[in-house]
């Protein structure tokens, strides 16, 4: 059992008349986070629903106040599981949350933003708190074991850090859980309710961003692959972001005239994931793609670290048409913050166009500078 680092924060939101809205991709802890925190509370008083099951779901669908009163009694807590599931949810919150005011909290969680934080979006605003949950983050597995940290590094570039995954005892079980979460289940609601009826097609997309991490993708060169448009490619990768599979980082475009300022690069939420879509859970010591597993561990843990720590800033990629370029760039405070991430260790020079820029830094992240950027 690992502590995550949202819990007491979201302690501290409940009975504040807001709804308290986490989500994450499937089987990331949300369900056991929700569990861990409402245990102190007596049983009698909390309403668990899950929306995964259609007579909870019916429940509340189209259901007036009173109806709505009716179901959730003289309960303190309404717990709502999977709340995406439920049609018009925002609507639905909105009734619930305007009535109960701080006498009554509502927590939902979702496995995807493509219903849940898309359709509450205008119903609860100024109503809801929303907190993301990951895979587990270096901070949670190893609580500033720098040893552990170390010697779990390897694991976390190729079976990356899903509780079930880290849990689970030799590789061959490890895998078969990162086989089962990749074949369809992380992309369920994808499925169900976006009128997307080929997992296989799904499935190949996927492998060809896996094999693209650390560079530049091109959605006209995808749709040639995969035989079909560009737009539905486009649609497809923004409800894989949506249901937390992938994440998409833009480039830097401070001067137009020497950077590239409409492409794409895709990282993969966990490492785990991205190694299971390509059917390759070799040692590392056998690999051609460590700089592609270390650059998506360490991006995937600073979205994880800059969330969990309220360091607020938008995340680019830099490259100039000479070929300069910086990994990860962040824009916080009208500074901007460069890293290079290196798997191993050596003189790297920084670029020489990044000094042009005012008020940027820049420095090099390798194993033994993880200090200050994901721990």
């Amino acid at each position: 059992m690992y502590k995550r680092l949202i819990e007491d924060k979201i302690k501290k939101d409940f009975f504040g008349g807001r709804v308290i809205v986490v989500v994450g991709a499937r089987r990331v802890g949300k369900t056991t986070l929700m569990k861990i925190l409402l245990q102190t509370s007596a049983v009698e008083t909390i309403l668990s629903l899950n929306a995964d099951n259609p007579a909870d779901r019916s429940l509340l669908e189209g259901a007036d106040l009173v109806k709505l009163r009716e179901v959730v009694g003289g309960r303190k807590i309404l717990f709502i599981d999977e709340a995406q599931k439920i049609d018009k949810v925002g609507d639905v919150l909105k009734l619930l949350v305007d009535d109960f005011g701080k006498e009554k909290q509502i927590v939902v969680t979702g496995s995807s933003s493509i219903n849940l934080l898309d359709m509450t979006s205008e119903p609860l605003t100024g109503r809801k708190y929303v907190y993301f949950l990951f895979p587990l983050s270096f901070e949670e597995l190893y609580n500033g074991d720098g040893l552990e940290l170390e010697r779990g590094l390897d694991q976390r570039m190729i079976y990356g850090s899903y509780p079930e995954v880290v849990n689970v005892i030799g590789s061959h079980n490890k895998e078969r859980v990162l086989r089962e979460l990749a074949s369809s289940y992380l992309y369920k609601d994808i499925l169900e309710f976006q009128e997307v009826k080929s997992s296989s097609l799904i499935y190949s997309l996927l492998k060809a961003l896996a094999l693209q991490i650390g560079s530049e993708v091109s959605y006209s060169e995808l749709a040639n692959l995969l035989g079909i448009d560009k737009k539905t490619v486009i649609r497809y990768i923004d409800l894989l972001e949506k249901s937390f599979v992938i994440f998409r980082m833009g480039s830097y475009s401070g001067n137009k005239r020497r950077e590239i300022s409409k492409n794409k690069k895709v990282y993969f939420c966990d490492n785990g994931i991205r190694n299971a879509v390509l059917e390759n859970f070799n040692e590392l010591d056998s690999r051609d793609d460590l700089g592609a597993l270390w650059e998506n561990l360490l991006i995937s843990e600073r979205q994880k670290y800059t969330n969990y720590h309220d360091i607020f800033g938008r995340s680019y990629f830099w490259r100039t048409y000479d070929g300069s370029e910086v990994d990860l760039v962040e824009e916080r405070g009208g500074k901007l913050f460069g890293f290079e991430i290196k798997y191993k260790k050596g003189v790297v020079n920084v670029p020489a166009k990044w000094s042009l820029y005012k008020n940027a830094s820049w420095e090099v992240v390798n194993k033994d500078k993880l200090k200050g950027f994901v721990v």
